[in-house]
């Protein structure tokens, strides 16, 4: 948002990462946070558009420094991360349903069966982009399908540890405004998934020996 919400509580606190206040929401908490909560996520700082104070603007060098000195990451690739387009002046996570406006952007966890279900969906209804899986960092993803509608994300290491992400989960992240289209085609693709199933499985009886 511009600034911040009518009624919103600004969070008081620290955590290690922007992407804390997603599991945050995730177990049902209303976080309405400003630039100086994401300061210590350098990465996540970069991918929100959001200037580190001078005292601090070496950090985002320096994590990069180390990623690429350990072969996480090429310097070349930094211009291709996605950002937002403006610094916001505040971020609200929350519970979907418990969101203070419209949301920008809705976050999907899931196993990959789960999540190819909504990636269909999305793809029925027009609204999925055309960017593969998106790698490291995750919070990218969030500029991303802003811009170029739904996107899967593998998650990275950092945001695994930050938010205790199973192993065999994933990301899903749909634009606010594609949302009602996506949850329209569901019912859709659940029932010609489990056709699809059932025809594969007799396919699959028949066809071998």
């Amino acid at each position: 948002m511009d600034s911040m919400p009518d009624g919103g509580q600004e969070f008081q606190g620290s955590v290690p990462s922007g992407c804390t206040f997603w599991k945050m929401a995730q177990q049902g908490q209303v976080v309405t946070t400003r630039a100086k909560d994401h300061f210590n996520c350098p990465i996540g700082s970069y991918t929100h558009n959001v200037p580190l104070p001078a005292d601090r603007g070496g950090e985002l060098m320096g994590t990069l420094q180390l990623m690429t000195s350990i072969g996480y990451l090429k310097m070349e690739e930094v211009p291709e991360i996605f950002r937002l387009e403006s610094t916001p002046g505040s971020v609200t996570y929350s519970p979907l349903g418990l969101a203070p406006a419209n949301p920008s952007v809705v976050i999907f966890t899931g196993q990959p069966a789960s999540i190819m279900l909504l990636v269909e969906a999305a793809n029925r209804a027009g609204v999925l982009s055309n960017l593969p899986l998106l790698a490291r960092p995750t919070c990218m993803a969030l500029p991303a399908a802003l811009k170029n509608g739904v996107v899967t994300s593998g998650a990275c290491s950092g945001n695994r540890v930050y938010n205790d992400l199973p192993a065999d989960e994933m990301y899903a992240v749909v634009p606010g405004d594609a949302l009602e289209k996506v949850a329209a085609e569901l019912a859709t693709i659940v029932d010609a998934g489990a056709k699809l199933t059932e025809y594969h499985s007799i396919r699959k009886q028949q066809l071998t020996a």
